[in-house]
């Protein structure tokens, strides 16, 4: 029997709650969705969100080896609207090897933010998505 999941929260810390979430609401338009003053929680899209939390006793901010992949079709539109707002990163370029279209960003606490285009057809389409308020 599968039993049900119906959310995924990725958290990340910050030492500076406002100018991370500043980040991802304006650089890349997430919505709010909750607010708990020290941790807050923006919808990525179906029952997928990103949570910011400060840093507090046993956690910390700590980048290496974390990847936030935000899956799209329009990995171009998303690195000019990057650029636009100064955001650095790399350009856009195919990997073969795992045949995705992509490219890297990072957030005010250098967590490596990546937007791909899966182009290897065994992909599965877009899923059905849950209504969160946006």
């Amino acid at each position: 029997m599968t039993l049900p999941i119906s959310h995924q929260i990725t958290w990340v810390y910050t030492d500076n709650l406002d100018s991370t979430c500043r980040f991802y609401t304006d650089a890349l338009d997430l919505p709010l969705v909750l607010d708990q003053g020290n941790s807050r929680v923006f919808h990525v899209e179906g029952g997928s969100f990103i949570g910011v939390c400060l840093v507090r006793e046993g956690r910390w901010v700590e980048p290496k080896g974390v990847v936030i992949t935000l899956v799209t079709d329009k990995v171009d539109a998303w690195h000019d609207r990057l650029k636009t707002a100064g955001i650095a990163s790399e350009a856009p370029a195919l990997n073969t090897r795992w045949d995705i279209y992509h490219f890297f960003v990072r957030d005010p606490n250098g967590y490596l933010i990546e937007f791909q285009e899966f182009r290897d057809p065994r992909w599965p389409p877009a899923l059905s998505k849950t209504t969160v308020a946006r």
